[in-house]
């Protein structure tokens, strides 16, 4: 699929490429979603925003390479006005607790369900504060570079780089340090 070739056609008026485009990263807007807001109710409710939100603004997207950094910016914005407007923050241990009870209604094969081991990372990112735990979550949960991430957290690449790196130096103390304690 050609990105640029799609996004010029969108950009144009046919609303067809913007759906194909969509579509073809539904599941990687999924799990962006889900990560930000702890539920699949409320991801879904996100995604739908975000794709209102490229019908009326695709004219805007300067660079169409930049498609997918740009939608992503713009759920990620969709996420954050959400859980700020209902003024609560999804907090990793309120996932944990929610997955549980998710657990029962999961249907099998279920490719957006959380394994164990991806709910014991969620638990060790409480030991970070807020702004290290959404850059490794983006860097390492969602593979992005770190200029996408700096694009959609609206920082420097430099303030991106520091995040994860102190981030990852507090789990690897916390982490020694219940390794010393058994």
């Amino acid at each position: 699929m050609d990105v640029i070739r799609l996004a010029k056609k969108a950009k144009k008026g046919n609303k067809e490429f913007l759906l194909q485009l969509i579509m073809s990263e539904k599941d990687v807007f999924y799990r962006l979603a889900y990560s930000y807001m702890g539920n699949a109710q409320d991801a879904m409710d996100a995604m739908e925003e975000m794709i209102v939100t490229l019908y009326e603004k695709i004219d805007q997207l300067k660079k169409e390479e930049s498609f997918y950094s740009w939608s992503k910016t713009i759920l990620v914005n969709g996420c954050k006005r959400q859980l700020h407007k209902r003024s609560k923050l999804v907090l990793l241990e309120d996932w944990s607790s929610n997955d549980k009870m998710e657990s029962v209604h999961v249907a099998p094969g279920d490719p957006y369900h959380k394994s164990e081991q991806q709910m014991d990372m969620q638990a060790l990112l409480l030991h970070v504060n807020e702004q290290q735990r959404e850059a490794i979550q983006l860097k390492y949960f969602h593979d992005l570079d770190y200029q996408t991430i700096a694009e959609i957290t609206q920082v420097s690449i430099g303030t991106v780089k520091s995040r994860i790196y102190n981030g990852l130096q507090t789990l690897k103390n916390h982490y020694r340090g219940d390794v010393d304690e058994q």
